[in-house]
């Protein structure tokens, strides 16, 4: 079972790739893989790193044998992945945006239906727009058919939209704790569902 972290930040040594890797080490405690991608590094070299929608459907000749169109393709053999962003002006940063702008083909392949979707954001101030950044990122999975979760596992709580946490994040003692129970409810979930997903 693949589950991958997919790293909005331009900081791939940052606040949101820590929480990161923190969900994905309790992934792999539960006996699961992981992956950690950096939206940066996918999108550096694009000739047009934004979506033109330059043809309907999607065509995703704008990447063909790029890192992004790999990525993609590993889409396909995961069960889970948790995206993570940092907050910039109550959303998502540029770089995740501009990622899943790209995913038109991706959508109309239905390759993440039925895959599970966690996620956490970052902001500079206890309350500094990290629940809208959370529903924005949820929104991203929903449009692509993803089984969205929260934070909550049943040997903890209920939980809420997912990790909120404040700047620094390996100071957010609750921060950490919120992503090791996002990762056991991945991992929980990503089992229960296994069977309607199509991975080769």
């Amino acid at each position: 079972m693949l589950i991958i972290g997919l790293n909005g930040s331009p900081n791939k040594e940052g606040n949101t790739a820590y929480l990161l890797k923190e969900a994905l080490s309790e992934v792999r405690s539960l006996g699961a893989d992981t992956e950690l991608i950096h939206c940066t590094q996918v999108l550096k070299g694009l000739k047009h790193p934004f979506c033109l929608s330059c043809s309907s459907p999607c065509s995703a000749k704008c990447y063909e044998g790029t890192v992004l169109e790999k990525v993609f393709e590993q889409f396909s053999r995961c069960a889970g992945i948790i995206l993570g962003s940092p907050v910039y002006f109550g959303t998502v940063s540029g770089q995740m945006k501009a990622f899943w702008d790209k995913s038109r083909a991706v959508r109309h392949k239905k390759t993440l239906l039925n895959v599970v979707g966690g996620a956490l954001a970052v902001g500079g101030a206890r309350f500094g727009g990290q629940e809208t950044t959370l529903r924005a990122l949820q929104d991203i999975m929903l449009v692509h058919g993803m089984i969205v979760i929260g934070d909550g596992y049943m040997d903890d709580d209920c939980g809420h939209q997912g990790v909120a946490a404040q700047r620094p994040s390996e100071l957010d003692d609750n921060a950490r704790q919120r992503a090791q129970i996002l990762a056991r409810r991945m991992v929980q979930v990503c089992k229960a569902t296994q069977s309607i997903r199509n991975l080769p």
